[in-house]
This record gives C-alpha cells, structure tokens and sequence, in this order.
C-alpha cells in the first residue's frame, strides 16, 4: 500500500529537475542570449501555471504561448515576464489582450491587414514569422520587399511596432542531417538583416528551439525558446542517442495509479472488451482506474506495460475508457491500493511507451488529461 493522497490518479513533477534542465539550457547559451520558457499546450500536459511560476523563480527571460486563452491566465496568476503567443490571434482579441503587455507573432499580410480593426492607444508589439523551410506559419523571402513597406506604414501610423523576428527549423532535431538547418540559418539571417534595415532599428532574433539549441549555437541569436527541453525529454529519439553522455536532462513526470482490484482468472480464459486476448496459464489480474480518458492510449491495448513494486507488468486485452487490466502473476503480495507507476520519470519509459502505441513523446505527455492532478515536489 502507498500513500495516494487520496487521489486514483495522478503526476508528480520533480522541481530539482526542473531546476537542473533550467540551468542546463542557461549554461549552454550566452549571458547576452534570452531564455524563452515555451508553455504552450498545459506545458507539454505539465500543468501551465504551475510549470510557469517555477521556471519564472528560476529566472527565465520570456515565456512563449500557443494563444491569448494561456497568456492572460499567466497574466492573471501573476506572471509578469514578457509573453509572446506563438499560435494564431483572432483579431477581435488583440485589443483586450494587448492591453495586458502581451506581444503577438504576425506571419501574413492578411493578418497584418486585420490588425488594422482593432483600437489601440498604443502600438500592439509584433513578433514576425519568417517561413525558411518549414512551411507552416511565416513570410516567405520573396515578400519581404512588400512587407517592409507595409511595416514602415504601420509602424510610423503607430499601429504597431516590430519588437522581434523568428523562424522555427524544420528539422535541428536530426543531428544526421544538419544542412537543411544550416540552409534555414542563413536564409534567416538574409530575412532578418533586411527587415532591420528596412524599419530602421534593431530587434529581436531568435530561431532556436530545444534541438536548435542543443545541436546548433550558431542558431542562439539573441533568445532561445526551450519547450520539451525544460521537461527534461529529448526533442528526438537522434537526439538522445546522440547527445545523452554530454547533456544530462532529467525527465521531471511520473505519472502513478494504484491497484482498484485484484483477481485470478484460469488459463484460456479472455479478457477486457471485444475478448482480444486469452491468457495462457492461470493469471492473476490488477485493475486500475486510468484508461484512455485519462491519456492512457487504447494502441497500448495488449502492449503496453507498467510498473508495480519497481517490476514491469503487461497490459492485457483492450485498454478502456476509464480502467486497464494488468497482468500481475510474477508479483507476490498484490494488494488493492498499492501504487502503480504509469511513466517513471527516472526509468524514462515515456519513449517506450511512445513506440508501443506509434506516436512521439510529445503526444503522450500533451494528452494526459488535464483534470488529472499534478503535484508539484
């Protein structure tokens, strides 16, 4: 038996670690370079307002948000550092949201077009996406003569002010294959360069997220932005293979259950829905309340596994909605209440798990549902 505090689910996150990833990225950057604590999607499903009031005692320079929704919630739980929303903003929010000193990424002429609705006393302080590979969000090379124009208007109308330029990398979390990165920093520095001379000042320029800033330091510029990094994963199964002896992140989530029941079932008999699996000798059965609600993937159906007392133990038949079912055979004295362990953040069978389920790291930790409790120790 263990101590649940009174919960059936639940993740601990570790503040030593994350502390330890924190000055792990602050020592590889200069002191002249920002560090930007990329919060976005609950922190990478590492609780949004706690992960931030850490990261901001620690000392962080900026935090980047997917959208207005995040920013005024650290605004309103008292984060005062510079926030910048990464994702797109509708432009009926910019006038609200602005008045909260938020900053903006603007990554077309549309939306610069649409920012002109809005009725601010104050210039809105923009961010601009450059695309230069990636093919997402961003202004391509071939529009930046039009868009200086536009910005040397809007600028001077007062309708905005340029406080920083960036692009994202394509592919900086593949160490075997640095030359698209290597194409996308120069083209960015093209970009950057003209758009600082067009306007007439200097901004911010930053380009490098965790594997950008692991792999490229040429990419530094004046600000990094670390999201899964912080979290103490690898951006990439290349990067950790690559880069675990040099850099020691830490994962800082564990993710626990325990036991709701315990039962013996006789060989050949079938388990969980649609009867998907038979046990083979007589098998002694754990049943604990997660299931895929919870952020437990039903592709871990027959699969996956867990930890019970330190020993892995397989998932049987379906995963549900609510509950699993647990092959505890090989484990003497299983009792209902004792803990199980869902991700352990010192094994670090996140990549595992990611593996047996056909999905990336980064999708187990943003799903875990968000009602679940994470205790901050």
């Amino acid at each position: 038996m263990t101590q649940h505090n009174g919960l059936r689910t639940w993740i601990e996150i570790s503040i030593e670690s994350l502390r330890h990833n924190y000055s792990l990225f602050r020592g590889i950057i200069s002191p002249s370079t920002k560090l930007m604590a990329v919060v976005k999607s609950n922190a990478y499903g590492h609780s949004i307002l706690d992960y931030a009031k850490n990261l901001d005692a620690f000392g962080v320079d900026f935090f980047g948000v997917d959208s207005v929704v995040e920013a005024e919630a650290l605004r309103k739980d008292g984060i005062q550092k510079p926030l910048l929303v990464l994702g797109y903003t509708l432009p009926e929010r910019f006038s609200e949201a602005h008045s909260k000193d938020i900053s903006f990424t603007i990554s077309s002429h549309d939306h610069i077009r649409m920012m002109g609705v809005s009725e601010n006393k104050v210039p809105l302080k923009v961010h601009l996406k450059l695309d230069t590979g990636m093919h997402r969000q961003g202004f391509m090379v071939h529009e930046m003569e039009s868009l200086i124009s536009v910005l040397r208007e809007a600028e001077k109308s007062g309708r905005l002010k340029v406080e920083g330029v960036y692009t994202h990398f394509s592919s900086a979390k593949n160490p075997a294959a640095p030359q698209s990165t290597f194409g996308q920093i120069d083209l960015f520095k093209e970009m950057a360069k003209k758009i600082e001379e067009g306007i007439g000042h200097a901004v911010t320029k930053h380009a490098a997220a965790t594997g950008g800033a692991l792999l490229f330091p040429e990419a530094h510029f004046d600000m990094v932005r670390i999201g899964i990094g912080f979290t103490g994963l690898w951006p990439s199964l290349e990067t950790r293979h690559s880069l675990h002896e040099k850099y020691s992140l830490k994962p800082i989530l564990s993710w626990k259950t325990i036991i709701s029941e315990v039962k013996k079932i006789p060989a050949g008999s079938t388990v969980g829905y649609d009867q998907t699996e038979a046990v083979k000798r007589d098998t002694m059965l754990a049943i604990c309340p997660v299931g895929y609600w919870h952020g437990f993937r039903r592709s871990l159906s027959s699969v996956g596994s867990v930890f019970i007392g330190g020993q892995s133990c397989r998932v049987l038949g379906r995963v549900s909605m609510d509950m699993i079912i647990i092959d505890c055979t090989d484990l003497r004295n299983v009792a209902v209440l004792d803990e199980v362990v869902l991700i352990d953040a010192v094994l670090g069978n996140i990549y595992e798990m990611a593996e047996a389920s056909a999905t990336s790291h980064y999708e187990i930790v943003t799903q875990l549902n968000p009602l679940m409790r994470r205790i901050y120790l």
